[in-house]
């Protein structure tokens, strides 16, 4: 049987269409038309009001935190639960990064936690210069808590989106958040322009200036004039090409991924240790990945043991994020809380989910993590 894969791009013809075009037409240089439709699809969906595609989402972020002035001796508050690449920027400005737990309902940033965290640190006199904040799993945070406490502290916030495209809290999109907010177009994202990122913002000011950087702050004559350290971070035509056909197919992947999710939920959510990531009622996720936590007391099998169980029969399953301040790299880090994410990638466990997987492929997925509780609980 052929391999399965946890989020594998999904190609379709017309994306192959819409490559062939724009190749005829011999747009293949970093700008040209499809990047401005792309920009501008992608502010439409999310009402925001300017954009810029780059070449990943860490980038994106990177152009944030440069915008918002971040810099040697700063500090930016982002949740633990999350990949390397939502704090790594936090350092290539020279800032420090403070990681802040999550919470159990939704598995993103705990609201009361980032309290005590801007409480303790604006008693220090280090109030934080911005938040990041991860819309994890494809499931957005307590949003209306957050905002209050970035109005009352004066926080910028950055929304970290690149797992959440369709998703949405209380009917607003997200991506709509905050001061700016970005994606990801990665392989394993709900599209894909196979690398790439986007930054949004209702500033247009704030974008422009991160398009000026993105192009290695060019400035506007004939000749090549620099006065500030710029990036090569724009996205190609040819790659918003694909993400623009991918773009226009969204709302079918969201479809195909909680089709997946509540058949997983429906075949395996009644086995003894099997618990699904909650789904709260207050917003709509995106199902970017089916999640669940496996107690090994109660399921009589671990995580790592359902692992190298799929593995074995060459089905690829992962563990949830590891909690950044366990991290060697960001060791030295100071972090609020912690015992919700460490709990979440001791125990938690994410299924095959791409919008191509077939229910057939799903179905083997669900029979063998079923026998292997089954089989535990003789």
């Amino acid at each position: 049987m052929p391999r399965v894969y946890l989020s594998p791009p999904e190609i379709r013809p017309d994306d192959h269409r819409a490559l062939e075009s724009v190749l005829a037409s011999n747009w293949v240089a970093p700008v040209g038309p499809d990047l401005g439709r792309f920009e501008a699809a992608l502010c439409e969906r999310t009402g925001r009001r300017a954009a810029v595609a780059v070449s990943s989402g860490t980038a994106a972020l990177h152009l944030a935190l440069q915008v918002l002035g971040v810099g040697p001796g700063d500090t930016v508050l982002c949740p633990s639960l999350t990949f390397a690449a939502s704090a790594n920027p936090v350092c290539y400005c020279g800032a420090e990064p403070v990681f802040v737990d999550s919470e159990p309902e939704t598995w993103n940033i705990d609201p009361d936690l980032l309290a005590e965290a801007l409480e303790a640190l604006s008693a220090e006199g280090r109030r934080p210069r911005a938040l990041i904040l991860v819309q994890i799993y494809g499931q957005c945070a307590k949003m209306e808590p957050i905002l209050e406490l970035c109005e009352r502290f004066g926080l910028p916030l950055i929304e970290d989106a690149a797992e959440a495209l369709g998703a949405s809290y209380r009917g607003r999109p997200a991506g709509s958040f905050g001061r700016m907010s970005f994606f990801s177009f990665n392989g394993n994202k709900i599209i894909t322009t196979s690398g790439g990122g986007m930054l949004l913002s209702d500033d247009a000011e704030a974008i422009e200036r991160a398009r000026y950087l993105a192009t290695q702050a060019r400035e506007p004559v004939a000749h090549y004039e620099h006065r500030e350290v710029g990036y090569n971070y724009r996205l190609s035509n040819v790659l918003a090409a694909l993400g623009l056909s991918q773009l226009s197919d969204l709302d079918r992947r969201i479809a195909s991924r909680r089709r997946h999710f509540e058949a997983y939920r429906e075949a395996l959510g009644g086995l003894p240790g099997l618990d699904f990531m909650p789904i709260a009622e207050e917003g709509e996720a995106n199902y970017w990945l089916s999640c669940l936590t496996v107690d090994p007391a109660r399921a009589g099998v671990s995580r790592d043991e359902l692992i190298a169980a799929l593995a074995e029969a060459d089905i690829e399953a992962r563990p949830l994020w590891k909690p950044l301040h366990l991290q060697p790299v960001f060791r030295d880090c100071r972090v609020f809380g912690g015992g919700v994410a460490e709990g979440l990638f001791e125990n938690g466990l994410c299924l095959p989910s791409g919008s191509s997987l077939r229910e057939v492929d799903r179905d083997r997925v669900a029979d063998l993590i079923r026998r292997c509780v089954h089989a535990a609980g003789k």
